[in-house]
């Protein structure tokens, strides 16, 4: 099978993840090029991760065989041969450059270049209104006036929406969890980790939490309980969670050192959960940990059984520090936003002239060639012809219409034998 190269860039979100879900079954060697933050300003505007942060978030995705630090915005030929690739995958809206221009019209016209579905509900776009919005509607009432408000303004371009940047719900089904779930059991001699949070907005933070909780041993089996989204408002207040449940679930998924999710998990971790799921080893990382509704610790019985574990990844970002990054630079990526729009509408507006001047040429061929038609039938009918000619039946064939076909039928020609359509 071929090797496939796929471009990441900006905001990495389970989108991104899907992509490279669809972008590996197509082959079976995933690299994975990753822009630079210079690279993503000039064409797009501020990324939301640094590059660094991005680079290593990348390489968590489970279905990502190798990345490529640095990797050129604009894909060239050139750039494929130098990896071995036999072809690159992106989704099916379009990425284009500061001046307007598709960044893979290259390897599009060589016919190395695949595409593979979006997924509905998810955009960096999004997320980021998500962040400014500072309401709870888009996980607790979709059809709010404030979050439907948020989604007809937020970025919109002085010329309409663009079908690529625009903000649609997101839909869990069972087939994509199913897709993104490892489907693996607990085996012999391994160690069955339990965590447990809200893993909002799953960044570096989080990745290099379960890396170090994955290098606790030589078989780890790491299970992590995601907490719904009322629990998550009741200690976290003002917005959050930013993703709900179902986005959560996808997210934390798609990460290699994940085996496996418990969806709506309690808060308080208890003695039934823990003998449940068979478990060694809790882990918590350092960030504070807010008491139950009853102001006990959730944490009490793994406490007291001696197997909880507080684990230092070494990287202090939290969910809290992403959104400052955003409301920090809230005007840019709302600039931003308008900029991607109004580039997206130029190019659709362009496809849509070209689709009218095809038709407009066409329609202009076919009155000629009917024209030359007629002309042609007039002179067999003088020349009292008893077989239709070879010139005639190909011209027909040419043409293949039926309408011209009744037409011919209309001028009384009995000695023409008319081929049917």
């Amino acid at each position: 099978m071929p090797e496939v190269k796929l471009y990441f860039y900006d905001m990495v979100h389970y989108g991104h993840s899907n992509q490279l879900r669809q972008a590996k079954a197509m082959g079976d060697y995933l690299i994975v090029g990753v822009h630079t933050d210079e690279e993503i300003s000039k064409h797009k505007g501020p990324p939301v991760f640094t590059q660094a942060e991005r680079y290593k978030m990348v390489r968590a995705i489970k279905w990502v065989d190798e990345i490529v630090e640095g990797a050129p915005y604009v894909t060239t030929l050139e750039t494929l041969d130098k990896y071995c690739c036999d072809f690159c995958v992106h989704g099916d809206d379009i990425t284009l450059t500061v001046d307007g221009k598709d960044t893979y019209e290259e390897v599009k016209k060589s016919g190395r270049y695949r595409e593979c579905k979006r997924t509905q509900g998810v955009s960096t776009t999004d997320l980021v209104g998500r962040m400014l919005l500072m309401t709870k509607a888009h996980h607790s009432n979709m059809g709010s006036s404030d979050y439907q408000q948020y989604t007809d303004n937020f970025g919109r371009g002085p010329k309409g929406h663009s079908p690529w940047t625009g903000v649609s719900q997101f839909l869990q089904t069972s087939q994509k969890i199913i897709q993104f779930a490892s489907g693996k059991e607990p085996q012999p001699g391994d160690t069955i980790i339990y965590v447990a949070g809200a893993f909002d907005l799953f960044h570096i933070g989080h990745v290099d939490f379960l890396d170090a909780v994955s290098q606790l041993s030589e078989k780890p089996y790491v299970i992590v309980g995601l907490h719904f989204d009322q629990e998550v408002n009741r200690y976290k207040g003002k917005n959050y969670p930013i993703m709900n449940i179902h986005e959560r679930t996808l997210s934390v998924l798609a990460c290699r050192y994940v085996s496996e999710v418990v969806i709506g998990a309690p808060y308080a971790i208890t003695k039934d959960l823990l003998e449940h799921f068979k478990v060694d080893l809790v882990c918590h990382g350092k960030t504070e940990v807010f008491p139950d509704k009853d102001g006990s610790d959730p944490y009490a019985v793994p406490r007291k059984m001696g197997i909880l574990q507080t684990m230092d990844s070494g990287n202090s970002l939290t969910t809290d520090g992403i959104v400052q990054r955003i409301i920090k630079n809230r005007l840019l990526f709302e600039a931003r936003n308008q900029n991607k729009e109004i580039k997206e509408m130029a190019v659709i507006q362009a496809m849509n002239r070209r689709e009218e001047e095809k038709e407009n040429t066409s329609s202009k061929t076919n009155k000629t060639r009917y024209m030359q038609l007629t002309l042609f039938l007039k002179c067999v009918h003088i020349l009292d012809l008893h077989t239709v000619t070879l010139e005639l039946e190909l011209a027909c064939v040419v043409l293949g219409v039926s309408a011209f076909v009744n037409h011919f039928r209309t001028l009384h020609l009995k000695y023409l034998f008319i081929i049917s359509f």
